[in-house]
């Protein structure tokens, strides 16, 4: 068993390599390099598009609770109360929506007048 490990020296291992090296010529040096070259490129992509995704995490939206022995009056006067939020929020929305449509519309006509 020492004869086998005796024979794994490092100054050994670059002396065979180095006159495996002489052997060759210019070109297969070229031909190393873009290997290396395109196989570097490989792990490089494989490991660029390795990320890992977040777990999605939802919104929860939390219900309220209600008494069963609610009159209807006190229902009109709460959906009363969230109309008023309702109408708020669907006002910002058509904001936003016509903010982006506004934007793809100057998109649009700059894409026309390059007449694409």
């Amino acid at each position: 068993m020492t004869g086998f490990f005796s024979r794994m020296n490092p100054l050994r291992a670059y002396r065979d390599l180095r006159d495996f090296m002489v052997g060759r010529g210019p070109q297969e040096f070229w031909f190393l390099g873009a290997a290396i070259a395109i196989t570097m490129f490989f792990i490089y992509a494989f490991v660029k598009d390795s990320h890992a995704v977040k777990a999605y995490k939802p919104d929860i939206i939390y219900v309220q609770q209600w008494k069963l022995d609610r009159t209807d009056a006190q229902i009109v006067a709460q959906q009363k109360v969230d109309q008023v939020q309702k109408d708020k929020d669907l006002a910002e929305l058509k904001k936003r929506q016509a903010a982006t449509q506004a934007q793809f519309k100057k998109l649009d006509d700059q894409l026309t007048r390059m007449g694409l």
